[in-house]
């Protein structure tokens, strides 16, 4: 799998930054939360917030955003999307 972050704060995007990750011997949303908490790590950011909305939007077009709200600390940005590109 490889994952892709972007930073946005309002329409201007701040950074962007790809992971590959491949665990053969756990589920896809397993490989999938591991693949986005090391994505954070690289990216110096707090691990989001996993909602419902989240999952839906995943699942129907392999990415998603997160808001500020989703986040357990203050951040210096407005959204956080990730995309699956492999």
């Amino acid at each position: 799998m490889i994952l892709e972050g972007r930073i946005f704060k309002g329409n201007r995007l701040l950074h962007i930054h790809e992971v590959k990750y491949e665990n053969p011997k756990v589920s896809f949303s397993k490989e999938l939360e591991e693949a986005l908490i090391i994505l954070c790590r690289e990216m110096d950011i707090p691990v989001p917030m996993w909602m419902k909305k989240n999952t839906h939007e995943f699942a129907a077009f392999h990415q998603t955003i997160f808001f500020d709200e989703q986040y357990p600390e203050k951040v210096k940005f407005e959204k956080f999307q990730i995309k699956m590109t492999r």
